[in-house]
């Protein structure tokens, strides 16, 4: 038996914590606990007090640090979203047995620690969302956020990667330093120089004082490269430089200067491929990409489009009290979003802008989201009989809808040439 009382040791905690038995029962709660989520009732389970389940987690389709626990006697965590008195929000838990004198597992402590950098609720800013795709970005960013780890942030345009890069800062044990962003695109040798180790005074023309560069800026802190794949690759070899010594020189100066900073990259372009092609320095990808995190574009995370409109409309330059009609998220829901959030954003304010009563109808929608049709249910090939045609025409029209990669690519997998594709393609367009 364990020699101390459960509701003894999670007093000793300050965050929420309970102690739950092997059958998933809570048997104890702090006081931390009671104040946010209530006093548990008796016999309650801990997946039905923080999810209203009626049975584990794992069932459900969630990650359970209890299952894991048990399974390998060591400590364990997760993300979940987690249900308090009046609503839900993300939760980082940790698991931890709890062993008797013969070391056998006797019960966990569950200790509860609420996310602030994302949420479930449309009034919150920063990262909204809860869809698998979201979820599993957060789960990565809180995985890596308490360590030093290098991060590359791998993902489209306007999937929100600085946003996610404040996260891990905000999340991290740097979070009292400075966040500090260095835009790469477009960037030439002598301005990538001169704002990444900054200047001394007479250096060059116009170098009328002295000038901080970011990486001494950043120290103690975060230091955020945006579009690092588009670094020229004979600049690649000097910040490959600083990474490895933490030491730079900034222009002008005699002496070297030292800082002391987490970094965290983030790119549209696949920079692996350009390695692969010769664009990218081998030896500074592996220093950038120690932990790579994909950004889920927002056709992969269609769940979550209904909670970001409600956020955006609740933002200006959006009329207060405007809102977005049923018929209008089914018809966003079928449409790609190439600029993902950014783009709905966008298409949010000139809809809202539209909108006679406060209402966005499809009618305010572009044309070529507002006139998207549903592809063909499956089951009316059992109904009727169809020409061979119009049923290849059917299917092209899916495909097209679905599939994300190349026309090529997809050529190859109809078993086509790419220009019979395009060929057949072209009779959707007068069908």
């Amino acid at each position: 038996m364990i020699s101390v009382e459960p509701s003894a040791l999670v007093s000793l905690f300050d965050q929420p914590a309970i102690f739950i038995d092997r059958q998933y029962r809570i048997l104890a709660s702090n006081g931390a606990y009671q104040q946010r989520y209530g006093v548990p009732k008796p016999d309650c389970h801990c997946f039905q007090a923080s999810h209203g389940y009626s049975s584990p987690c794992h069932a459900n389709g969630e990650p359970c640090p209890l299952l894991q626990s048990q399974q390998t006697g060591a400590n364990a965590r997760a993300l979940h979203i987690h249900q308090d008195r009046d609503h839900r929000h993300f939760c980082q838990v940790e698991m931890h047995p709890v062993q008797d004198s013969s070391g056998a597992t006797v019960g966990f402590i569950e200790i509860m620690n609420a996310v602030e950098s994302a949420s479930v609720n449309a009034g919150n800013k920063g990262l909204i969302g809860e869809s698998p795709a979201f979820q599993k970005m957060m789960e990565a960013v809180y995985r890596v956020a308490p360590t030093d780890v290098s991060v590359l942030l791998e993902g489209e345009s306007g999937t929100g990667k600085e946003l996610v890069a404040r996260a891990i800062h905000d999340a991290s044990n740097r979070k009292l330093g400075k966040f500090v962003v260095l835009e790469c695109s477009g960037i030439n040798e002598n301005l990538f120089e001169s704002e990444l180790f900054g200047y001394r005074k007479g250096a060059f023309t116009g170098a009328r004082s002295d000038k901080t560069g970011l990486a001494a800026s950043a120290s103690g802190g975060t230091l955020f490269l945006d579009e690092v794949g588009d670094i020229p690759i004979n600049l690649q070899v000097k910040l490959l430089r600083l990474l490895e010594t933490g030491a730079f020189r900034p222009v002008g100066a005699t002496e070297m200067e030292r800082t002391d900073f987490r970094l965290i990259c983030a790119s549209h372009k696949d920079v692996k491929a350009m390695v692969e092609a010769g664009t990218f320095r081998e030896d500074l990808y592996y220093r950038l990409a120690t932990f790579p995190i994909h950004l889920p574009p927002l056709r992969e995370r269609r769940e979550d489009l209904a909670l970001l409109c409600e956020a955006m409309l609740g933002r200006p330059p959006v009329p207060a009290g405007t809102h977005v009609s049923n018929a209008v998220i089914k018809q966003l829901a079928r449409y790609r979003f190439p600029g993902n959030i950014r783009e709905l954003r966008n298409l949010i304010i000139r809809a809202s802008l539209l909108a006679e009563e406060h209402v966005i109808q499809t009618k305010h929608l572009p044309a070529e989201i507002a006139q998207q049709t549903a592809p063909r249910d499956k089951t009316h090939f059992a109904e009727n009989v169809l020409p061979l045609e119009q049923i290849e025409l059917d299917y092209l029209r899916h495909i097209q809808e679905v599939f994300e990669g190349s026309s090529a690519e997809l050529a190859l997998k109809l078993g086509i040439s790419e220009r019979t594709l395009y060929r057949k393609l072209a009779r959707l367009k007068v069908s």
